[in-house]
């Protein structure tokens, strides 16, 4: 054995003692750390010009380190990450990053991820089963917790991306199926042309239709409702009436600027007059069904023929973690059966390895059994409702503040608006950048117009952090239009 790996071996237990009270640190700090680092403020680093959008993204990168020769064991590696990259770093497990519908980490769900790292386990195969016994007692669990019945059968996978191309292939090959060929075989070629019809789609949805080789041109856009996102059925019927054999329809259960929900039981009543695959896009609308307010948001979600629900968002789970669901298991490990005799036969109840794409499947579902075990449907059902609170409270604020505007009602966890005079995206990147200590949001563009967006979905929001957000938005708004 290396040296270096036997001393730390030989000194593990201070070791990760050392390495806890770092993490306490970080997340005792999370309340007061800038949301997101400014590197132009770090003299060690090139700033770019204000970049386009908000965020560092368009910021020259720093040149990287050259690999040592010798390491120098856990304790070099700590203490140079302590010095060069935790300063860097967002405050994205914190209660006022609101951009991108991002979640943090229940305490559970830090301790079961944690535990993930130490039990390392690749939980796709019967002959070391336990790891996706467990994954499938959770996935039981999520099932219950959306609403949605036996017939739909789960995996975990990285993402909401990957869980609507997991759904959007098994979907892929039901085309094969209804048009007599087998695509997982013979290749997508085997299809001709395919349509893909949607109101207001998710940018992961032309991307999966990119890999899966259908294209992004399959995606057909259907009008929405006046001054909505979610489709209008009627519309809808219409570009089913005219499309030529069997497609797919994609349904919102909550839109990323506005968190609009599509008619999930009108849509899936118009299969009984046309032949479509119904995939909904839920990657954090599902969690409505949490809350006896706004369960009614996602009627009818048990009826899709396949599902995506994203855990590091309202789950509060860490990076990364998702969920898919369809009610065709026999078609996915069509498409994703793996043939090698180490991994064990596909049997009627498939392995994991034979349901997505990656071989190698981390045990991400500990964190969510970790954090489902801890506090229930009441515990996350809390979470859900506050969040839903501090976002209609933001709303209310904004809408009070001279100079900007919301752009759509507050329907549940998301708050849209802009600037009233000249909201560019220029002038949108200023009054973000100039809110970056207090919180982060980011930009998007609603009914053709620039805008900001703020995303609550942390479990460590509170009406404090909701009243910090108001009062810096409005210091900035004054800045800006002075």
């Amino acid at each position: 054995m290396h040296p270096q790996l036997a001393a730390d071996l030989g000194r593990l237990p201070e070791l990760l003692e050392e390495t806890r009270q770092r993490a306490l640190a970080f997340l005792a700090g999370l309340d007061e750390r800038p949301v997101v680092h400014r590197p132009a403020a770090d003299a060690a680093e090139p700033a770019a010009p204000v970049p386009p959008m908000p965020g560092p993204s368009a910021l020259v990168p720093p040149v990287p380190a050259p690999l040592p020769e010798e390491g120098g064991g856990i304790p070099a590696a700590l203490a140079e990450f302590t010095e060069r990259w935790e300063p860097r770093l967002s405050a994205s497990a914190g209660p006022r990053y609101f951009g991108f519908v991002t979640g943090g980490a229940t305490p559970a769900a830090l301790a079961g991820d944690w535990l993930t790292s130490v039990v390392d386990q690749n939980s796709n195969s019967a002959l070391d089963p336990a790891g996706q016994q467990l994954e499938r007692e959770t996935v039981g669990w999520l099932r219950e917790l959306f609403g949605l019945s036996a017939a739909h059968h789960g995996t975990f996978v990285s993402g909401a991306t990957m869980s609507n191309t997991v759904g959007l292939a098994v979907a892929r090959e039901w085309l094969g199926e209804r048009l007599g060929v087998d695509v997982a075989e013979d290749g997508v070629g085997a299809l001709g042309r395919v349509r893909v019809l949607s109101g207001s789609a998710h940018s992961s949805i032309a991307k999966a239709l990119s890999v899966l080789g259908l294209g992004r041109t399959a995606l057909r856009t259907v009008p929405v409702l006046p001054g909505r996102e979610a489709v209008d059925v009627a519309a809808l019927e219409r570009a089913l009436a005219e499309a030529a054999g069997p497609c797919v329809v994609v349904a919102n259960a909550g839109t990323v600027n506005t968190v609009d929900f599509d008619d999930l039981r009108a849509i899936a009543a118009l299969r009984e007059r046309y032949g479509f695959w119904l995939h909904v896009d839920a990657a954090f609308g599902a969690f409505a069904a949490l809350s006896p307010e706004h369960e009614r948001l996602v009627a009818g979600l048990d009826l899709a023929d396949s599902v995506c629900v994203d855990l590091h968002k309202w789950l509060n789970v860490p990076y990364d973690s998702a969920v898919q669901f369809t009610r065709r298991p026999d078609l996915q490990a069509r498409v994703f059966q793996n043939a090698a005799a180490y991994l064990g036969p596909l049997s009627e109840h498939p392995d994991l390895v034979h349901l997505t794409p990656e071989n190698s499947h981390r045990l991400r579902a500990l964190a969510a059994w970790f954090t489902l075990r801890a506090y229930g449907r009441a515990g996350h059902r809390e979470i859900v409702e506050r969040c839903v609170s501090g976002a209609r409270t933001l709303g209310g604020h904004v809408a009070r503040i001279d100079g900007l505007e919301l752009l759509a009602p507050v329907r549940l966890n998301v708050v849209c608006f802009s600037l009233t005079a000249d909201p560019t995206p220029e002038r949108l990147a200023a009054l973000a950048a100039e809110l970056a200590d207090e919180a982060f949001l980011t930009p998007t563009r609603y009914a053709g117009r620039p805008a900001l967006r703020a995303a609550f979905s942390n479990w460590r929001t509170t009406g404090g952090d909701v009243r910090r957000t108001a009062e810096a938005l409005a210091r900035a708004v004054r800045k800006l239009t002075a």
